[in-house]
């Protein structure tokens, strides 16, 4: 098989089961030896950060001298970006190879259960899984997909468990209160097993603190357990009751996220000084989050795709110095547009566009307030050499509102680069 074949076999498997349960994967790997048992893992969720924090912690024990898996989603540029060991993307060959055994389990189960199936996302959870394993990886760092209780990689007994924030997004899903979205995303925390709970504001903090209390395991707050300080406009100090470190400055959250990888490594008793740390940290670069593709005049990806995200986006943007602010966004219209474009002044110029894909807006998607005063471009690479053309030297083009259409800015981006 070629992988593109593989990979289109995959995102066209149906998107949801009859019933929202673990049966389904529970199934296939049992029927695999139990995978995801035969390594020892972190789960991450959390409404945004969780992306960042799975990589920071992946690049800490990688550095630690672990062989680590990380599973992340979606993929910025390439599929392959899903499963990675030591930060390297799993090779074409591994991914049909993945494929092809856990296919082969669905095909031996369906002779007893002929309607037996996976959705896109088991399917990916399971060759994860199975790659990490058959890679004989140490640790593994698990991103959930939506959620927590209810997300297809609650299947393990992790280590650590991580939830970064609550706000809303998918309310849909896991809503649609902010109690209801505490409440889900509780459910990767595991009795006698250790929580880290980033900046959560105190409703839902309460929520996730009751439920770590009601199986036995110990929480470790940020603001409490483990501080950061934000110094100037360049340096980040760290500490908790084990190091003391400075770090170099990105954006608020993702001070954020880093400390609390650093929290993760420490419950981890790793062996890494805080030299160390503070190296790898600033050296990691994640895809598609903050990330710098040009310096002068500057040009951000931000996959930024909720009212959350977008407000801690501006907060850092608007702080760097800057003559003129351009915004590329393309988002889903299932998000809540009217509240995201409420974030942005009128000042800061927007350009709007769209990817092909099933979900992306359209311009009559956008509120009407927002269709007014900004321009729309269908085609999103003729949009962005426009916003790019129109830059002075001081200026900054802000590519965002969904990962989507950074990873096909970024794709576009390497395209030109290399021609």
């Amino acid at each position: 098989m070629k992988v593109q074949e593989v990979i289109n076999q995959i995102e066209h498997l149906p998107k949801l089961h009859e019933k929202n349960d673990l049966s389904y994967i529970k199934e296939v790997l049992a029927y695999l030896g139990n995978p995801q048992n035969k390594v020892k893992t972190i789960h991450v969720t959390g409404t945004n950060g969780k992306g960042s924090t799975a990589y920071y912690i992946t690049n800490l024990l990688k550095k630690a001298g672990l062989k680590t898996g990380l599973f992340v989603s979606p993929y910025i540029s390439k599929f392959n970006e899903r499963i990675q060991v030591n930060l390297e993307l799993i090779s074409d060959e591994d991914l049909i190879n993945a494929y092809q055994v856990v296919n082969q389990a669905i095909n031996q189960i369906r002779k007893s259960k002929p309607q037996f199936s996976l959705v896109t996302f088991e399917f990916e959870t399971a060759m994860a899984f199975w790659l990490f394993a058959y890679k004989k990886s140490d640790y593994a760092v698990i991103e959930v997909g939506i959620g927590g209780e209810h997300d297809k990689t609650n299947v393990i007994n992790p280590e650590v468990s991580v939830i970064t924030s609550i706000g809303l997004d998918h309310e849909d899903i896991i809503g649609p209160t902010i109690k209801d979205i505490a409440r889900e995303k509780s459910g990767i925390i595991k009795e006698h097993k250790p929580v880290v709970l980033g900046k959560i504001d105190t409703e839902p903090e309460e929520i996730l603190k009751g439920k770590a209390q009601e199986v036995k395991a110990s929480y470790f707050q940020y603001g409490k357990d483990f501080k950061i300080e934000i110094i100037g406009a360049k340096k980040v100090y760290f500490s908790n009751n084990k190091y003391n470190l400075y770090l170099a400055f990105r954006s608020d959250v993702e001070a954020i996220d880093m400390a609390l990888a650093i929290e993760v490594v420490t419950l981890l008793s790793l062996k890494l000084s805080a030299q160390e740390i503070s190296e790898t940290l600033n050296t990691t670069v994640i895809p598609g989050r903050y990330q710098v593709i040009q310096e002068q005049p500057m040009i951000i990806l931000d996959g930024a795709h909720n009212v959350q995200a977008i407000s801690n986006l501006l907060n850092y943007v608007r702080k760097v110095p800057h003559q003129n602010l351009y915004f590329l966004m393309g988002m889903m219209k299932d998000k809540d547009l009217e509240e995201v474009f409420s974030e942005f002044k009128s000042s800061e110029k927007l350009i709007l566009t769209r990817i092909n894909y099933p979900r992306a807006a359209k311009l009559e998607d956008f509120p009407s307030s927002i269709r007014n005063r900004a321009k729309y471009i269908e085609d999103f690479k003729a949009a962005f050499d426009l916003a790019k053309n129109k830059l002075e030297k001081h200026d900054i083009l802000i590519v965002t509102g969904s990962f989507y259409l950074v990873g096909a800015i970024l794709n576009y981006w390497e395209e030109k680069d290399e021609s």
